[in-house]
């Protein structure tokens, strides 16, 4: 059986794309914060890691390296945004958003390079704030932007193996953040995107699903938004 990780595994994209790799016969390790996991699913092992830690982060790739040979699939999805302007952003907060979507992911592929088997896949969720300027998330925009430059440059380290990294670079998804934006909110970023509305969680995964089944698909940020920012 092979082994994937899915940070941020428990809900919206990251459980939807581990719930993928379950159906394709992978063992999934996900991390995640927050209220308890309840639900019991077969090879899906959901373990609490706060990824601003980085104890946590060493902790958890402990667990693996001791319960795994092979590590063959690693899917970096986590990540946390504070909606604040660029004057009220504190170095806390500005610390806390590069450490979870950046710097633990980076730790992550560095400290399971041995366990990556040749012809492996990497997988990491951009964000098209990481390509276009947003107002109020200007910390999270910066972040997605390392992370799309992250997948290219691990390109380099994976050189010759079969192993490929992508980023899929999402618009608006119709998860459980994003279904508490007020109704204004919503109907003006419809208007923007050529589709008039979010993603639904399955259409995002399918980006996943393509990137794992297609061996020649590297180093690529596969925009998945819908026209977003079309007029």
């Amino acid at each position: 059986m092979k082994n994937a990780i899915v940070t941020g595994g428990t809900s919206g994209i990251g459980l939807g794309v581990a719930k993928m790799l379950l159906g394709k016969g992978y063992k999934v390790y996900a991390t995640y914060v927050g209220p308890d996991f309840a639900e019991e699913i077969e090879n899906f092992i959901p373990l609490k890691v706060d990824q601003t830690q980085r104890s946590e982060v060493y902790a958890f790739i402990d667990r693996v390296k001791a319960e795994c040979d092979t590590i063959d699939c690693v899917v970096c999805n986590a990540g946390v945004s504070t909606r604040k302007s660029f004057t009220e952003m504190k170095d806390e907060d500005w610390d806390k958003m590069m450490e979870v979507a950046v710097n633990s992911h980076y730790i992550l592929i560095r400290e399971l390079y041995g366990l990556i088997p040749n012809g492996s896949r990497i997988l990491f969720t951009g964000s098209q704030m990481g390509l276009h300027p947003h107002a109020m998330v200007l910390a999270y925009g910066v972040t997605k932007a390392a992370v799309h430059a992250l997948t290219k440059n691990l390109v380099k380290e994976f050189d010759g193996t079969g192993t490929t990294v992508n980023a899929i670079v999402p618009g608006f998804v119709e998860t459980p953040w994003q279904k508490e934006k007020p109704e204004e909110i919503k109907q003006n970023i419809y208007r923007k995107t050529a589709i008039h509305r979010f993603a639904t969680i399955e259409e995002i995964v399918d980006a996943y699903r393509f990137c794992i089944e297609n061996p020649f698909v590297n180093g690529s940020l596969i925009e998945v938004n819908g026209g977003y920012c079309y007029k």
